[in-house]
C-alpha cells in the first residue's frame, strides 16, 4: 500500500517538476512584457491569433500568453498570479483537474487557460455551480479578458434565445452546468438552424468539478412535456374501432400480424371524425391513435400477449411466459390496450429529451476542472472523463490544526459538547463555521445557540439567496455560521484583520459519507497560510457510525461507566469511520459507473438521431434520403409477405393491399405482376412506381415548397417517434430489474432490448415518412411545428435527486380552442361534446 501511495505521489511530483520549468519560462518573459503599454499588451491578442493561423499551436503560445495574462491581471485586477497559480493554469490547459486548496485563487488561475484557449475563436465555457458565481466571475474576470480584447458572455436561465446566442457567440461564456445541458437538449429539438444557440463544444473549465461531475453525476437533465396523446383520443379511437367489420373495413394478415384499414375503413373514419382526408398532415395524431386501437383489438390478445393485474396492463413475455412488470408497449399501443380493457389510461408526462452531466461533458473536445478536493475520486475522473488529478502545492504552508475526532456515546451528549465549544470560542471573538449534514441538524443547533443567547447565521437550501452575504461575514470577529453540506462553496471566507492571528474554527457535527465533503469543510480554515483549527464531533448514534456496527463500542463505553459528557479519542474508531467512508464512496462510484453504462445505450442512440436531425436541418434537398427510406420500407414489406419457403404460401394479395393503402394508388401494382417474380426482384418495380408517383407530386408544387414539405414530414415523424422511444426506454430501464430471470445480466438485457427497440423505431420512422410523403395532401401554408412544447425540469436545489418522471402540468383545452385530436374542429364541437 505504501509503495502504491509513494508511486502516486512520485507521479504528482514529476508533473509539478515538469510544470515548474514552464513557470520559469513564463517568469523569464516578464522583463519583456512588463514595459509594454496597455495598447501594446492588448495588441498581443491579435499577434497570438495571427500566429495560430500561421501554424503555431496553443501549446507553443502558452508561456508568452500566460505572461501577458499575468501582467494584465496585475494592471486590471490588482492581482498578480503566483507561480503555483501558473502551475494550476498549465494543468487546466492540459485537460486535467487542478486540486488547489481553498483560498489559493482558483478563479484567477482559470483566466490563464481560458484566455489561451479562447484565442482559437472556438469558444471557451467556464462552468459554475450557480448563477450567482457565474455572474460574479463574468463580471470580475471579464474585465481582464475584455481588456485583452476578448468578448465575454454570460448565459442565464432567464435569457431569451437571442441573448443566449449572443452569449455563446462570445470568446468566453460563463454559465451553470444545468443551463449548458438544457441548451444542448433544446438545440436538438429546434426546427430551424438559426434557432440553435450553442456552437460545437470546444473547451470547458468546470469550477467545483467534483460537485458537478461526481455529486450531480446521477442527476439526469430532463426536458419534459405533456404529450399530445389525450386520454379522450384513445377512448374515441377505441370506440370507433369497435364498429369496424373484418375483411370489409380492415384487413388482418395472421402471419405478419399486420393490420390496416381498407379504403372502406378509411372512408368510415373520415365520416366518423368529420374530416376530408385521414392522411392529411393535420391528422397525424388521429391516424396514429386509430392504427394503435386497431392493433390493440385485432393483434393483441388478453391472457396471451398481456394480462390485466391490479388495474394495470402487464405484458407477457412471448418466449418465457413470464410477466414483464414495469415494461410498457411503445408508440401509444399500451394506452390503446388500456382503453380497450377499460382500465385507467396512464397519460403521464413524457421525457422529450434527457442527458446526464457525465455524457454531456464528455462531448467536449477538451475538458478540465478545479476544486479543493478531488484526489479521493481520482480513479473516477481518470476512468470516466480521462482527466488526471494534479495536486498543486499551496503558495504558503498550511498551519491549520486538524484535531482528532471526539466521539460521544449519544447524539445528545455530542450536541451539548458542540454548543459548549461554540459558546467558549464565541466569547473569545473567534469566528466559527459549523458544518452539518442535514438541514434538521442545522436548525437543532440554531435553537440550542439561541437559548444560549449566541447570535448566528444559518446557511442551507432554505435561504441560499443570502449565501454570498452570509459567507462574506463568516470570517469577522465573533461570527457564528451554521452551514449544511458545504453550502457557500465557491466563495472564500476572508478573516477580519483583528483576528488574523486566531483564525477560523471549523466544527463538524458529523462525518459525511464522503471523505471529500469532510475535507472541503476542513479546507475552509487555514487559507493562504492563515491559522485555524478543525474539530469533528461524532456520536455512536450517527448514521455512518451505525453502519459499521458501533454497538460494541457503545457497550464498552457503558461498561467503563462513561457518561454522555465524556468523549473518547480513539484511532481505532477514526480508522473504522474512514473505512466505512471508503466503502460508501466505492458503492457510490459503482452506482455512477452503472448509471453511465445504462446511459451509454441511450447516448449512442441519441447521437444517431441528433446527427440525422442536424443533417436534415442543413440539407437543401432530402429527396435522396427519403427515397432510401422508401426502398427500405418496400424491402421490409416484401420480406414480411414472402417469408415462407413454398411460393403458394406467399401473401402477395396482402403485400399489394399494404402498398396500395400506404404508399401507392389503387391499381398501381397488381398481384399478377409480382407473382411472376422472386422476392429479391419484387422491390424493383414497386420502387420504380414509387419514384414515378414522387415525380408526379413534384410537378404539382414549386421546388421550394416541395423541399419544405419533406422537412415538415421528416421532423414531425422523427420527433414523435424519438420522444415515444425515450419514454419506452425509460419504462424498459425501470422494469428490467423487476424481471425474475435467473442468472441474466440486466444491463445486457437492457442493451439488447434497447437496440432491438431502436431498430424497430428506425423502421417505423422510415415507413411513416414514406407513407406521408406519398399520401399526404400538401397545404399551402406549410410550417414546421414542434411535436410538443418542452419544459426543463431542474434538479432540486436542496440536492435531492431529480425524479426520472417529472410531472409537468398540462395545458387545459378551452371550449373554443381547436381540439387536440387533430380534427380541425373546436373542442366543444368535437371531443368536448356534452362536457
Amino acid at each position: 500500500m505504501i509503495g502504491i501511495l509513494k508511486k502516486v505521489f512520485d507521479v504528482n511530483q514529476r508533473q509539478i517538476k515538469r510544470m515548474q520549468k514552464t513557470v520559469e519560462q513564463i517568469d523569464a518573459l516578464e522583463s519583456s512584457i512588463k514595459p509594454l503599454t496597455d495598447e501594446q499588451l492588448k495588441g498581443k491578442t491579435l499577434e497570438f491569433k495571427e500566429r495560430l493561423t500561421k501554424g503555431e499551436t496553443v501549446d507553443d503560445l502558452l508561456p508568452e500568453a500566460f505572461a501577458v495574462v499575468r501582467e494584465a491581471a496585475t494592471r486590471v485586477l490588482g492581482m498578480r498570479p503566483y507561480g503555483v497559480q501558473l502551475m494550476g493554469g498549465i494543468a487546466l490547459h492540459e485537460g486535467n483537474i487542478s486540486e488547489m486548496k481553498t483560498g489559493e485563487g482558483k478563479t484567477l488561475t482559470s483566466t490563464l487557460p481560458v484566455y489561451l484557449n479562447a484565442l482559437t475563436g472556438k469558444g471557451v465555457h467556464v462552468v459554475t455551480v450557480n448563477e450567482y458565481l457565474a455572474q460574479r466571475d463574468a463580471s470580475e474576470m471579464g474585465q481582464l479578458h475584455e481588456f485583452l480584447g476578448l468578448t465575454v458572455g454570460i448565459n442565464l436561465n432567464s435569457m431569451s434565445r437571442e441573448e443566449k446566442q449572443e452569449a455563446y457567440a462570445a470568446d468566453i461564456t460563463y454559465s451553470t452546468n444545468n443551463e449548458l445541458g438544457f441548451d444542448y437538449l433544446r438545440d436538438n429539438m429546434v426546427l430551424y438552424r438559426e434557432q440553435c444557440v450553442q456552437r460545437p463544444l470546444h473547451f470547458a473549465i468546470i469550477d467545483e468539478v467534483d460537485s458537478i461531475l461526481v455529486d450531480e453525476a446521477r442527476t439526469p437533465l430532463i426536458i419534459s412535456g405533456q404529450a399530445q396523446k389525450s386520454t379522450e383520443l384513445y377512448m374515441f379511437a377505441n370506440a370507433f374501432v369497435r364498429t369496424l367489420e373484418n375483411e370489409k373495413e380492415y384487413s388482418f394478415d395472421v402471419k405478419t400480424k399486420n393490420v390496416m384499414l381498407t379504403e372502406d375503413g378509411i372512408t368510415k373514419a373520415e365520416k366518423a371524425f368529420h374530416i376530408e382526408n385521414l392522411f392529411d398532415l393535420k391528422h397525424v395524431a388521429l391516424l396514429h391513435h386509430i392504427n394503435q386501437a386497431l392493433r390493440a383489438h385485432v393483434v393483441m390478445h388478453l391472457d396471451t400477449d398481456y394480462v390485466v393485474q391490479e388495474g394495470e396492463i402487464v405484458i407477457v413475455d412471448q418466449f418465457t411466459g413470464r410477466l414483464m412488470k414495469g415494461r410498457r408497449y411503445s408508440e401509444g399501443l399500451h394506452q390503446a390496450i388500456e382503453a380497450k380493457e377499460g382500465v385507467e389510461i396512464q397519460n403521464e408526462s413524457m421525457t422529450l429529451a434527457t442527458i446526464t452531466f457525465q455524457n454531456y461533458f464528455r462531448m467536449y473536445e477538451k475538458l478540465s476542472g478545479m476544486t479543493g478536493t478531488a484526489k479521493t475520486e481520482e480513479e473516477e475522473f481518470r476512468s470516466i472523463y480521462n482527466m488526471n488529478v494534479i495536486v498543486i502545492p499551496t503558495n504558503k504552508d498550511i498551519i491549520r490544526d486538524d484535531r482528532a475526532d471526539l466521539i460521544f456515546k449519544s447524539m445528545e451528549g455530542k450536541f451539548n459538547a458542540v454548543v459548549e465549544d461554540i459558546v467558549n470560542r464565541h466569547k473569545q471573538g473567534q469566528p466559527i463555521l459549523v458544518g452539518t449534514v442535514a438541514i434538521e441538524t442545522s436548525e437543532l443547533i440554531s435553537k440550542m445557540l439561541t437559548r444560549k443567547g449566541v447570535r448566528h447565521n444559518i446557511l442551507n437550501a432554505k435561504n441560499h439567496a443570502r449565501e454570498a452575504d452570509i459567507i462574506a461575514e463568516a470570517g469577522m470577529k465573533g461570527a457564528v455560521t451554521i452551514a449544511t453540506n458545504m453550502a457557500g462553496r465557491g466563495t472564500d471566507i476572508k478573516l477580519g484583520d483583528d483576528i488574523k492571528n486566531v483564525g477560523l474554527a471549523v466544527i463538524g457535527t458529523e462525518r459525511h459519507e464522503s471523505r471529500r465533503i469532510d475535507n472541503q469543510l476542513r479546507g475552509r480554515a487555514g487559507r493562504q497560510g492563515d491559522p485555524g483549527v478543525t474539530q469533528f464531533y461524532l456520536s455512536m448514534e450517527d448514521e455512518l457510525m451505525r453502519r459499521f456496527g458501533s454497538d460494541n463500542m457503545k457497550a464498552m463505553m457503558d461498561r467503563l461507566g462513561m457518561d454522555d459528557s465524556q468523549p473518547i479519542e480513539s484511532k481505532m474508531v477514526s480508522r473504522a469511520v474512514e473505512s466505512a467512508q471508503k466503502r460508501v464512496e466505492g458503492n457510490n462510484y459503482d452506482a455512477r459507473k452503472q448509471l453511465l453504462q445504462y446511459d451509454d445505450v441511450l447516448r449512442q442512440q441519441r447521437e444517431v438521431i441528433y446527427k440525422q436531425r442536424q443533417e436534415v436541418m442543413d440539407s437543401e434537398n432530402l429527396r435522396s434520403i427519403i427515397e432510401g427510406m422508401m426502398k427500405s420500407t418496400v424491402e421490409r414489406a416484401v420480406a414480411l409477405h414472402t417469408q415462407e419457403e413454398i411460393e403458394e404460401d406467399w401473401n402477395i394479395k396482402g403485400l399489394v393491399d399494404y402498398l396500395n393503402t400506404n404508399l401507392l394508388q389503387e391499381g398501381d401494382i397488381k398481384e399478377e405482376e409480382l407473382r411472376r417474380l422472386a422476392p429479391e426482384e419484387m422491390s424493383e418495380p414497386i420502387i420504380a412506381k414509387l419514384i414515378e408517383r414522387y415525380n408526379d407530386k413534384e410537378k404539382l408544387l414549386p421546388e421550394e415548397q416541395m423541399r419544405e414539405f419533406e422537412k415538415v414530414v421528416v421532423f414531425r415523424v422523427v420527433d414523435t417517434k424519438w420522444t415515444e422511444h425515450i419514454d419506452a426506454m425509460d419504462h424498459l430501464r425501470e422494469g428490467i430489474h423487476l424481471r425474475a430471470y435467473g442468472q441474466i445480466d440486466p444491463l445486457r438485457e437492457y442493451q439488447m432490448e434497447g437496440f432491438a427497440m431502436f431498430e424497430s423505431m428506425i423502421a417505423s420512422i422510415e415507413e411513416e415518412i414514406s407513407r406521408y410523403i406519398m399520401k399526404a395532401e400538401i397545404e399551402q401554408n406549410l410550417e414546421r411545428q414542434e411535436v410538443v412544447q418542452g419544459e426543463a425540469v431542474h434538479p432540486s436545489s436542496d440536492g435531492e435527486e431529480a425524479k426520472k418522471k417529472p410531472v409537468v402540468k398540462g395545458d387545459q383545452v378551452g371550449r373554443n380552442d381547436l381540439c387536440k385530436c387533430g380534427s380541425g374542429k373546436k373542442y366543444k364541437n368535437c371531443c368536448g361534446i356534452g362536457k
